[in-house]
């Protein structure tokens, strides 16, 4: 007797893990249908950009101009008005602008 009511308690176990189970992939599936049944929301487009002209590009100093202002501080520098940490920074502020 205690062998058949260890098997009816298992199974019973199993059979209301099995229900479980089946109930909450029933009820994430039907879900999942219902997104996908409800239409897409219907947004109205937005105005359009008011048309406007971009601003004008910064004038940039041709080569020429870099390369003097370039020369005059290698003359700087070596005439000791300039060390060389700040030679270096004047350069790549010249060159990057």
């Amino acid at each position: 007797m205690p062998g058949l009511i260890r098997g009816v308690a298992r199974t019973a176990a199993i059979a209301g893990t099995a229900t479980a189970v089946s109930n909450r992939v029933s009820r994430r599936q039907a879900g999942r249908w219902a997104a996908q049944a409800e239409p897409e929301p219907q947004y109205a487009a937005p105005p359009p950009a008011p048309a406007y002209a971009p601003p004008p590009a910064p004038a940039t100093p041709d080569m020429d101009e870099k390369l003097a202002q370039l020369a005059q501080l290698g003359a700087l520098r070596d005439s000791g008005v300039l060390s060389d940490t700040e030679f270096e920074v004047q350069k790549n502020r010249i060159l990057t602008s």
